[in-house]
């Protein structure tokens, strides 16, 4: 069984942007919107780094990540906690590519986040 409740995944799909926390090696926080958050099976979470040096070059030294994803009206929503792994080839990195050039943006990386614990507010 996986990681991901259903819940949090509607929350993922729905809600735009979603927060993601990073930190270097020595601890130094970075905090990033990213708008291209979406649920890849019941334990992993991908988004698409168009435009986030900080947050990749914390993931080279730390894989530890913090999600929040919360609905700007009521404040309800989820955090999710995992490990991100940066990916610059193969099939899901050309696939997001693919979609993101259609929009006339670069993927530089994806970045696949294995969910280790997820809390919500539903």
């Amino acid at each position: 069984m996986g990681k991901l409740p259903e819940k949090v995944k509607e929350t993922i799909a729905e809600i735009r942007p979603g927060i993601i926390a990073t930190a270097s090696k020595d601890g130094k926080p970075n905090v990033s919107a990213k708008g291209s958050f979406r649920v890849l099976d019941d334990d992993h979470v991908v988004f698409a780094d168009i435009s986030s040096p900080r947050t990749i070059a914390n993931l080279r030294e730390n894989p530890n990540v913090s999600i929040l994803v919360v609905h700007p009206k009521s404040m309800k929503g989820c955090r999710i906690w995992g490990k991100g792994e940066i990916l610059d080839s193969g099939e899901l990195f050309e696939q997001m590519s693919k979609e993101f050039a259609e929009r006339n943006l670069k993927v530089n990386h994806v970045v696949k986040i294995t969910v280790e614990e997820t809390q919500d507010s539903f």
